[in-house]
């Protein structure tokens, strides 16, 4: 067969086959136009807080998207990766309306800036009760690798990601400051007696654990701990995460640097964790759920993260022993920058930029 002909069964087959493939889902737009969304939390179905980078707390009440901006949120800086990044609602929200919100928090002089962590209560359309509960120290002169996602822990302890702050990555193998760090706090911002640091005088006693990039999502499932992260060039990750666990950043790596220089020669290294999968090149994961709902059995038992690049959703089947396989959802609404499992079993995405969406996914049939 010629070289036209044998591409031409090829494309055939393709089509065929694509078409027997049977899609289950359809999409439902809930908002759109919305600047840079980054963060969602459902308190139900129908009602649904997000975050936009630019420093707007938002909601969708009843399925509609409010005109107005819930007030109280900080002073935001909005450049580059910085702005009002993820909320996540207290394990006892239907009681006491608290919420944590996690942003980068300029100086005084908006000549550096870190990563903040507060709690507040949700009174109608304002935050009041604010707190700041942790600040990322020291500051940076940078405006990129926040990680700012966060999980709760069955304890009730606050889980925080911390990023390397990009110029700042030899900071994570050292415990003496926050850069590529896992945070564990309790939810007044004191410091849990069993963190595994707190005896070490050389050490920061919020630390769970190090050697972090940029850890974009997290989500805690039956006790264990589940973190994406963004490579450089290639070398993205998802890892399990234990307490005083070195995580190699950048000690070792599967990605190299942006101008093609090597990072570290080194893959592995005794006394460094490895991940559970790795992407090169590069899909940027950003959000990350556990789904364990009932509107799409088909997909029960699995991690689905979003994704940047080139834009979609990875779903993981977690197994007894863990599988390396993955499923590509989703690849037809460009960069998605965050996950939520709706109540119901939907599923709610984020799709990044000024022009931004947030999407319902419902079972088709």
């Amino acid at each position: 067969m010629n070289k036209k002909l044998s591409i031409f069964a090829f494309t055939i087959l393709f089509s065929l086959h694509a078409s027997a493939v049977s899609v289950i889902y359809k999409y439902q737009n809930l908002a759109e136009n919305i600047s840079h969304p980054w963060g969602i939390a459902a308190i139900d179905e129908n009602n649904i807080l997000f975050t936009e980078l630019t420093g707007a707390l938002r909601i969708i009440e009843d399925g509609v998207l409010s005109p107005e901006i819930i007030s109280g949120v900080p002073n935001v800086l909005f450049a580059g990766q910085a702005g009002l990044s993820d909320i996540v609602l207290d394990p006892n929200f239907a009681n006491n309306q608290k919420l944590y919100l996690s942003f980068s928090s300029p100086d005084k002089y908006e000549k550096t800036n870190t990563l903040e962590v507060i709690s507040a209560k949700l009174d109608s359309k304002k935050l009041i009760e604010i707190k700041t509960i942790f600040k990322a120290a020291p500051s940076r002169d940078t405006a990129a690798h926040y990680g700012a996602r966060m999980a709760f822990l069955k304890d009730g302890t606050l889980l925080i990601t911390s990023g390397d702050g990009f110029n700042y990555r030899e900071q994570a193998q050292y415990l003496d400051n926050h850069f590529g760090k896992i945070i564990r706090i309790n939810t007044d911002g004191s410091i849990p007696e069993d963190n595994p640091f707190v005896n070490d005088d050389d050490a920061l006693s919020e630390i769970w654990s190090y050697g972090h990039r940029n850890p974009q999502g997290i989500v805690v499932i039956d006790g264990v701990v589940y973190e994406n992260e963004h490579g450089p060039m290639g070398g993205d990750e998802l890892n399990i995460v234990q307490p005083s666990k070195n995580y190699g950043w950048p000690a070792i790596t599967y990605g190299k640097d942006y101008s093609g220089a090597t990072i570290s020669p080194f893959t592995k290294k005794e006394g460094l964790e490895q991940p559970i999968k790795y992407w090169v090149p590069s899909i940027a994961p950003s959000g990350m759920v556990f789904y364990n709902g009932s509107m799409f059995p088909e997909w029960k038992n699995s991690l689905l993260i979003s994704a940047l690049v080139p834009g979609d959703v990875r779903r993981i089947k977690i197994e007894d022993s863990f599988s390396n396989k993955e499923e590509i959802l989703f690849s037809d609404l460009g960069r998605v920058r965050d996950i939520e499992v709706s109540p119901d079993g939907s599923l709610i995405l984020a799709t990044d930029g000024p022009n931004g969406k947030l999407i319902r996914v419902i079972r088709k049939n």
